[in-house]
């Protein structure tokens, strides 16, 4: 099969001359005049003595963790004298790392019209014993790429420097007699081993690019590469079954590491430089652009004796990309078919693995997470919608922007491109809500507005977003509104079970937001409308629900957010609806007392005007008359078997276990059943939590399913006799008007 564009892209520019990872190059001891405050002229080779006096002045060395800097001599062991202290003289010594740092950037690659500066960090003296575990070297600033060790002559054995990277592993020996230059960019692995015997002293620096890029040739693989990025974009991905679209974009994987401050152009090291040189040349020959970003991967290798053998899984994932505009958190996973690398990710070493052992039929697995940068190209007549799928945010703050400019038909064609993906580009963010219902009023588009707001809930609505709300009202109409309202609290599907789960919690605020639309009646109808016709639908779910226990608790958990509502229904005085709800609970009364005490007890704090205006004085009143006719009812007589159970199946074995259920001058009934039929009705019990014991007798054929109604049903009733005297204390007490 013919290689796709994207891996003669990748394999083009690996076939270009690249710059080294590291380089070493030797200078001689006398270009450089050391002195040391405090030890004064360090004379080279570097005695014993005088590297004991250095420690002397030194001080033990930190090292720098993500934002801190740490004192651990179990990492780093070695001593430090600070820059301000040392002085680097000789009447060659200026000259000569002039021309070393020519060489040097010429080994690493560095690009035409570029230049190395060195800026001095640190003297540092290795003793017996003393070392620096694999580390990277932190960027102290925005023009450091990477470090320059000048190791000084002398006599020690150990302390080797090595360094790694891209699966390779360089050792640098030290001179007895001459200076030994190391420079390497600054996502290299790299340590110093325990010094055996003897001092290592060595100068370090901190390698800083400088200069302007010479403006490349668009000739030979330019050319080459452009025709490349053009199949790219115009060739379907192939796929098994089916039929695709051309790629959306292609991402070139670079080799060397970045860190957010570090990822732009002017500061790509070795071969990433130049071949990001070539794809920007080609880009713009063939229409189309390009951009910096981070990269999360993580791939799952297949293993055997804990060695891999072959990939079983891979993702890429962009989190961070840097713009001309500036870098911006991102997130867009790619495609296979979208990346290519001249470098495989497997010959890096990950930053972190994790082992799966032999689980069932599955053998073993080792995942590997790597973190990579990457050019990102696309085509220019995409261009909005590439940046929109990554973030959804700039999308919108795009289209305010053409639309602010007048240019409100770009606007909407820019708008229309992202319906594919909207979606998950917004991902529901909160913070997208209000920026997206004020873009969709400016748009003036119904269809297009209701795209944009279509991924986001009800649960997101706050106070804060009564005005746009309200212009998107005034703009668009009530039918409009009413519709964009009913997306917002969601159809009956998974995709909007998370939201559910936080709907009684939004519910709280429901009074708040009704009060912040004023008098606008349209909007508030429709978010009341929502609110009851959610939890009228969950108060008949758990109505229907058979489990005694579950029932009352996930009815009473709907107490307060009930109460929430009457209450708004006061602010918004939609005495309709209020009338409707309070209908509802006197109708079911006798199955909603646990219902009924939460709600009041959530709505204790109200003022008497609006336990009047809400309805739940009435509310109280009903209530306190259910408790007063439970605790008036006779208590069950001793010989009182009878069992109420609500049949939802009704099923040849259901109706005759109701009728033993109801008979109250039954306690038993032996019942032979085949395996299946007693194990319908051991469920029918455990799911009702009826009083009722089980047990099979497992002689004859079938075996005989003897159940007991047992003294549990004593026991509740009076628990619930209890419990109703105890509310109705509290009843009385906190509501006045309900006794």
């Amino acid at each position: 099969m013919a290689k796709a564009a994207r891996e003669r892209l990748a394999r083009l520019l690996a076939g270009e001359e690249a710059g080294a990872f590291s380089a070493q190059l030797s200078m001689p001891a006398d270009a450089l005049q050391l002195g040391v405050d405090g030890v004064g002229q360090v004379r080279l080779p570097v005695r014993p003595a005088q590297a004991k006096k250095l420690c002397g002045v030194a001080r033990p060395a930190h090292f720098g963790h993500r934002e801190e800097t740490i004192l651990d001599p179990a990492v780093r062991d070695t001593w430090e004298i600070s820059p301000d202290l040392v002085r680097l003289d000789g009447p060659s010594w200026a000259p000569a790392m002039e021309g070393a740092l020519a060489e040097l950037a010429d080994e690493l690659g560095v690009p035409a019209g570029r230049r190395l500066e060195a800026e001095l960090h640190a003297l540092l003296v290795y003793g017996p014993g003393q070392f620096f575990v694999p580390h990277t070297d932190t960027e102290k600033n925005d023009a450091m790429i990477g470090t320059l060790t000048v190791t000084l002559p002398s006599s020690h054995t150990g302390g080797e420097f090595i360094i790694e990277h891209g699966g390779q592993s360089v050792t640098y020996p030290s001179s007895r007699d001459s200076l030994s230059l190391v420079a390497f960019y600054a996502d290299c692995l790299h340590q110093v081993t325990p010094v055996r015997t003897g001092y290592r002293v060595a100068l370090t620096f901190n390698l800083l690019l400088r200069g302007t890029p010479a403006t490349g040739s668009a000739g030979g693989p330019v050319r080459e590469l452009a025709g490349y990025l053009a199949e790219h974009f115009s060739s379907p991905e192939q796929v098994r079954y089916g039929s695709s679209e051309p790629p959306k974009r292609l991402v070139y994987l670079l080799d060397h590491k970045y860190t957010e401050r570090g990822l732009l152009w002017d500061k790509l090291k070795g071969a990433d430089a130049e071949r990001a040189t070539l794809l920007r040349a080609a880009a713009d020959n063939a229409d189309c652009e390009a951009v910096l970003a981070l990269a999360e991967i993580k791939e799952t290798w297949d293993t055997e004796a804990r060695k891999i053998t072959y990939l079983i899984d891979s993702s890429l994932t962009l989190d961070w990309w840097t713009r001309p505009t500036g870098g911006e958190a991102i997130s867009l996973n790619i495609r296979d078919a979208e990346i290519c690398a001249s470098l495989p990710t497997a010959d890096l070493k990950p930053y972190q693995s994790e082992y799966t052992g032999y689980m069932g039929n599955w053998g073993g697995t080792k995942d590997r997470w790597y973190r990579r940068a990457a050019i990102v190209l696309w085509t220019r007549e995409r261009s909005f919608a590439a940046q929109a799928e990554a973030s959804g945010l700039w999308a919108l703050d795009e289209l305010r922007r053409l639309a602010d400019a007048g240019d409100l038909a770009a606007a909407r064609a820019a708008a229309s491109s992202v319906e594919a993906f909207w979606a998950a580009s917004v991902s529901a963010q909160p913070l997208a809500f209000e920026r997206a219902m004020n873009v969709a009023v400016i748009l003036d588009a119904p269809d297009t507005a209701t795209m944009l707001l279509r991924p986001f809930r009800v649960e997101m609505l706050t106070p804060g977003h009564a005005g746009a709300l309200l212009a998107l009202a005034g703009h668009y109409g009530q039918e409009w509104m009413s519709g964009m309202l009913a997306v917002w609290f969601g159809e009956r599907s998974r995709a909007y079970h998370d939201a559910e789960l936080q709907r009684p919690e939004w519910l709280a605020s429901l009074p708040g937001l009704c009060a912040a639309l004023g008098g606008e009646g349209g909007v508030t109808r429709g978010l009341l409308a929502g609110s009851w016709r959610w939890l009228s639908d969950q108060i008949r779910m758990w109505l229907r629900y058979s489990g005694v226990s579950t029932r009352e608790e996930q009815l009473g958990k709907l107490g307060t957010p009930l109460a929430r509502l009457l209450e708004a229904t006061a602010v918004a005085r939609e005495t309709g609806l209020r009338d409707e709800i309070l209908g509802l609970l006197r109708e079911r009364g006798d199955e909603l007392r646990a219902l009924l005490v939460t709600v009041l007890r959530g709505a204790t704090a109200l003022s008497p005007a609006s336990r009047r205006a809400s309805g739940l004085d009435t509310l109280a009143r009903l209530c306190a008359s259910r408790l007063g006719e439970l605790i008036a009812r006779p208590v069950r007589a001793e010989d009182d078997w009878a069992i109420a159970w609500l049949d939802t199946c009704g099923c040849e074995l259901c109706v005759p276990f109701g009728e033993f259920l109801g008979d109250g001058s039954r306690r038993t009934l032996e019942w032979p059943l085949a395996e299946a039929r007693r194990k319908h009705i051991q469920h029918s019990i455990r799911a009702a939590e009826l009083p009722v014991r089980h047990q099979t007798l497992r002689a004859g054929s079938p075996y005989t399913l003897v159940l007991t109604k047992t003294d549990a049903l004593f026991e509740r009733e009076r628990k619930e006799r209890q419990d109703a005297i105890t509310d109705l204390a509290w009843l009385n007490e906190s509501w006045p008007t309900a006794d």
